[in-house]
Order: structure tokens, then sequence, then C-alpha cells
């Protein structure tokens, strides 16, 4: 089996592409402008390209058919379009990576299938990806288009620490305020739902659904079976720190106003996905991947992140001033407001 992907050298993509080179002994190849080729297994072609020059792409492609092809960074309707223009008639499956920010939050119900309805108001990024999801559907539905869509939610590498409030720079200035003993802001009271995957766990859902000729014309979402509330999460983080967890509850539309004119957009993060609760049936995608589980569960993926992070500071321990200083004001002026009432 030969696949290509777009991309490939993300928090998700690089789990799959290892777990297909190194065990699964397909044909891997990647389209992506070559900056990160170290963490590509030996094994693995590359195209060296930009996927937006089509023209270029399409000359390095000439000749070549696949199996499977994966869209992992297409984030606009423009992309998948270039994508049907360069890969109709050359693929028998091609799998465009959404996200399961885009289903309607609150839902009608906690529980969120493939059926839930979607739309975000609050996350441009979640509309975009349902625009792109109604655009390769109509393919499939008039030009027999082979197209997959699979839904993320929360997944995460040894590179990345899923929390719910941190700044442009990443996790690293939370973890960074848990060991000094600080207080961390936590959206809300801290006891809405929310599900942490692992990229192994979830590169297995992915792979399973490649190639399956039942999943094509259909959406999956894909998530570990761990639901956890956000207290649980932070505290799980400052366990595996060994330090005492100081949470700071904030309510997420306070966080949303006070946070734009800094250029956090917790409108989007929060408002539009991290701050409702959302349990996920993934009955759909165990009928056709039974394998599906939660093989590393997050006390133990938030324990390989922390070593990573201690162990190659260079990459991960990239402070944030302008966050950390932000926090200290939310939460100083918080403070002040509750003794004056």
């Amino acid at each position: 089996m030969k696949a290509l992907f777009i991309g490939g050298t993300g928090t998700i993509s690089t789990a799959i592409v290892r777990r297909l080179a190194e065990e699964m002994d397909w044909e891997v190849w990647l389209i992506n402008r070559g900056n990160r080729s170290e963490v590509m297994p030996d094994n693995v072609n590359l195209i060296k390209a930009d996927i937006n020059d089509e023209e270029d792409v399409a000359n390095k492609l000439q000749g070549m058919n696949f199996d499977v092809v994966c869209e992992f960074i297409g984030f606009t309707v423009d992309a998948v379009e270039r994508d049907y223009r360069l890969f109709a008639g050359k693929t028998k499956q091609y799998i465009f990576i959404s996200s399961a920010s885009a289903y309607n939050k609150p839902a009608a119900s906690y529980l969120i299938t493939e059926g839930t309805t979607l739309a975000n108001p609050h996350w441009e990024y979640s509309r975009n990806k349902i625009k792109c999801e109604e655009f390769l559907m109509k393919m499939y539905r008039e030009e027999e288009f082979p197209v997959t869509i699979v839904r993320p939610s929360h997944t995460y590498d040894e590179r990345n620490i899923p929390l719910g409030v941190q700044g442009n720079k990443g996790h690293w200035q939370v973890i960074k305020r848990m060991l000094e003993g600080k207080p961390v802001i936590i959206q809300g009271d801290g006891s809405s739902l929310w599900t942490v995957t692992f990229n192994k766990d979830f590169a297995v859902g992915f792979t399973g659904l490649m190639g399956d000729r039942h999943a094509i014309g259909e959406a999956f979402q894909i998530t570990g079976d761990e639901t956890l509330t956000w207290t649980q999460i932070y505290q799980t983080v400052a366990d595996a720190l060994g330090v005492e967890l100081k949470p700071y509850y904030v309510a997420s539309e306070f966080l949303a106003q006070v946070g734009e004119k800094y250029g956090f957009d917790f409108e989007g993060s929060l408002l539009g996905d991290k701050s409702v609760s959302v349990v996920f049936d993934n009955t759909k995608l165990k009928r056709l991947v039974p394998e599906m589980r939660t093989n590393i569960s997050f006390d133990e993926g938030v324990r390989i992140t922390i070593d990573y992070a201690m162990d190659h500071p260079e990459e991960c321990q990239v402070e944030d001033k302008e966050f950390d200083e932000w926090c200290d004001r939310v939460i100083e002026a918080l403070e002040v407001a509750k003794k004056s009432i």
C-alpha cells in the first residue's frame, strides 16, 4: 500500500507516519518543505515542495498514484479545492483532517457523535474546517471523490502538554508557574469534562481507516476513551512535576474579553472549544477499527511529556514573559475586585 502525506511531521501525523513505515510496511511519501526531516523514519520518501505551489507539486507528482492521500495542513476551502485538482483520479482514498472543535457546543447532548451538528460561532478556524468538509462531501456526492473525514480532538505528543489556558508560545510558562509555586489560571470552575489523546493511540485509529472502502464518504472522530475534568488534568500535570497545584479559576467569558487585546484568542479556544464539556462516542470508529483504545493514559502520557521537556530545554522550555505578566495582572485585578465587594 502506498500513502502520501501532505505535511506529515506534525503532532498527529508524525506518529501515523512512523506506525505505517516501521510497523505496517507501507510505502510512505511526504510532501513538505523539509523543515523537520529529522523526525522522519529513514524509509520515508520526501517530495520537497511547498504544497501551495500547485504547478510545481503537479509536476513532481506526474505519473504517481496512491492508495491514500492524507491532508494534515489544509485549513481553508482553497486548500482542499487545490487538493481536489491535484488528486482526483490519482488516489483511492483522500483523508482530510478536520477538527472536533467544529461540533456545535454546547450540543443538544453531552455525548458527541459524528452526527452532532457542525457549527462554531466563536472560532473562525472551526468554521473554515466545516467549509472544507462541505466542499469535500459535495465532491464525493457529485464526482465520487473518495473522501474520508477525520475529526481529532485534543491530541498531544511528547512535545506538547495539554492545557486549557496558555500563551502563544506554548505550555512551558504554565509549567514554570507551577514549579515556582505560582497560581495557574484554569477556565471556569475546572469541572467541565475534556478528552485528551496521545498521538500514538490516535495513530491506531487513523491507520485502521486507511485503505478501508467502508470509510469512504464517511466522517469519523478519533479520540481516546479517557475523560477528565480540567482540574484533574492540571492536577495530573502538577503531580508529574512533584509540586502543589494552586488553581485560580476564572470565567471563560472574562478570559476571552481580557485576553483579546493581548493577542490571546480565548474566545475561539475556550468559548468555541475547551470550556464546554465533551464526551466522545467512538462506536462508529470502533466498528471498523476494533483495536482502537486508550493504551497511554493521561497519567502516563503527561510524564512522557514532562520528561521530554526537561531533557530538551532548547526545544520545549520557551519562556513567555508577556503571558506570565498577564496572568499576574488578571489574578491581582480579580483579587482586588473580590475585596471591594
